[in-house]
This record gives C-alpha cells, structure tokens and sequence, in this order.
C-alpha cells in the first residue's frame, strides 16, 4: 500500500502510532515499526539522557523508520534536540507549541519534520513553517487536545481543503474502518494513539490498561481548559476536578489539585483513585489488550475488508 505518507515516512502501512506520555517507549515504538507502521517514542515523560537509552534500544530492535515525538512545552527542548541529532533519528512529530521555533533547524539536519494541529489556522501555519507534514487531531482524542472542540469528522476534510502537504488524522481512530473514514474524508493516513495504550508492549501500567478496556460509552471527559485542555476517564482525581469548578476555583487553584506528576501516578504508577488517566473516547471500542503487531493486522485486514465491502456491494442497485 503506497501513497503518500507510506512514502515519506518508508513504511508498509499508513499508520502512525502516537507519542504519548508513560506509554510510549522503545518497545511500543519498535514493535509497532516493525509491524509496518511507524512507531514514535514519546518523549514528553523523559529526561534526555533516558530519551537517549530508549533511541539506542529501539535502534537495536527494528531496523525500520522510527520516530520521537516532542512536545514543545516541556523543559530542555534544548537538551533533547541535542539528541535527536547526535543519535541520528529521522524523524520528528512536535506538538504543543510553535513549529516556527524548531523545524527549521530539524530540517536542517535531515530531519522529517510533522507538527500536530486540532484545527485549520494552526495546520496552515504549520505548512507556512515548512513541516512535511501534519497531523490534524480531533477532540476525541486522549490527552491534552484543542480548546475548540471540533471533531475528526468535521477537522479533516476542513484542513484537507486547505493543505497542500500530506495530512495524517488522529482522535477517534482505533479500528480498520475508522481509517478507511478518515482516509475517505482526505488523510493520507492515520495516528492512532488509544489503541496502542492497549497493547503488550506499552509502557503504562497494567492496571491502567486494564481500565482502558473496561470503558464505556461516557467514560472519558475533555477537562482543565484554563490550563491545558486534557481528555482523562472519570475518577476519583476527576471528581475532585469537578468539585473545584462547583467551587469557583481560580485557575491558580486548578493548578495546585493537578501538581506535578498526575499522569505518571495514573499511567504509569498505577494509581487510578489520584492519578490523571488520560485516553480517548474511543476506548470505549477497546476490549482487549494485544500485541501491538497483532493490532496493526488487524486494523489492516478490516481496513481492507471494508474497503472491498465498499467498493462491491455498498451502491449496488
């Protein structure tokens, strides 16, 4: 399957796994490359020198295209793309920031450049700042999402309309027919992010997957917009969210019940009373935790059996 995304990237299949934090490391990333995706290291969680290890390990297991995601509005940006150079990675996804401040000097030294957007203005500015690419995500999405609120269904053919380089959509997207739909609206591929939090080889808690599975229909809630916009499942951390906005909490005071290090206590540690659990709405869909190269034949062989089931039965008289 070729187009333009399994180009640039030098992939099999058009699928990207997402960089998210206290889930993704060098096993995730591995694994799902070498299953013919493009698997990403999230580097949001790391300090640079662990960034560093989990490059070389995930060199030493697969020899196809990796990447690292960086979310800009973390600490010693300068540190980590210091690293991303002297390890040779060649491939960026950036995200909640300005692609102004860093493409430039990525593809300066070789590096595919890809900016994550959750609306038009911000996809177009990306394109302005010479990424290769964009990832524009709805707010289904887990994790800290856009303000706007605007869902896949309506974001990708609106940044499709307006983008000339090739577009990748994300938020909502765990199955073989959700890419098939996206793809049908105009990407030219997906990021799936949810789906792999499910998966063996992730590196969040086991405790964690398993409340992912048990999700529902209404179980996850787009939260903290005064601080940064975050999809998380209904617990008790959300409850005393909720109390503190029936309080008329400041957002200075929003700032002190969120702290330091919520997600990791929720993802990583396990905690799932105190800790922030973010993941999508699609979690609902999830019911299993898998291999991740079990994940991506899957998405594959339904991709394709839906497509055929299109293309022959579907608008016939």
């Amino acid at each position: 399957m070729q187009n333009r995304i399994t180009q640039l990237f030098n992939i099999k299949y058009p699928i990207v796994q997402a960089g998210m934090v206290w889930a993704s490391g060098w096993r995730l990333a591995s694994a799902v490359s070498n299953a013919g995706g493009l698997g990403l290291i999230g580097s949001g969680s790391m300090y640079p020198e662990v960034l560093r290890e989990h490059i070389q390990k995930c060199k030493q297991a697969t020899e196809k295209p990796f990447g690292v995601n960086i979310p800009m509005l973390y600490l010693d940006l300068d540190r980590i793309m210091d690293i991303i150079i002297e390890t040779g990675v060649k491939t960026v996804f950036t995200s909640a920031g300005n692609p102004n401040t860093w493409t430039s000097y990525l593809k300066e030294n070789g590096i595919t450049v890809v900016h994550v957007v959750s609306s038009v203005k911000f996809a177009l500015k990306a394109q302005e700042a010479g990424v290769d690419a964009v990832v524009a995500e709805g707010f289904e999405a887990g994790g800290h999402n856009g303000r706007d609120e605007t869902t896949t269904l309506v974001l990708i053919p609106s940044v499709k309309e307006k983008l000339e380089i090739p577009l990748l959509a994300a938020g909502g997207i765990a199955t073989g027919r959700a890419m098939l739909a996206a793809m049908i609206l105009g990407a030219d591929g997906v990021q799936i992010g949810s789906r792999f939090v499910a998966s063996l080889e992730a590196s969040s808690h086991e405790l964690f997957k398993q409340e992912v599975i048990k999700a529902k229909e209404g179980d996850t809630i787009l939260t903290l917009k005064e601080l940064a916009p975050v999809r998380l499942l209904k617990n008790k951390f959300y409850k005393d969210i909720r109390q503190a906005y029936a309080d008329d909490s400041s957002p200075e005071q929003l700032k002190a019940l969120l702290g330091r290090g919520r997600a990791k206590k929720g993802m990583f540690e396990g905690n799932l009373e105190e800790g922030e659990l973010e993941i999508g709405q699609v979690s609902a869909l999830i019911n299993s935790v898998k291999p991740a190269a079990t994940i991506v034949d899957e998405i594959m062989d339904e991709f394709f059996e839906a497509k055929k089931e299109i293309e022959t039965t579907r608008f016939l008289p």
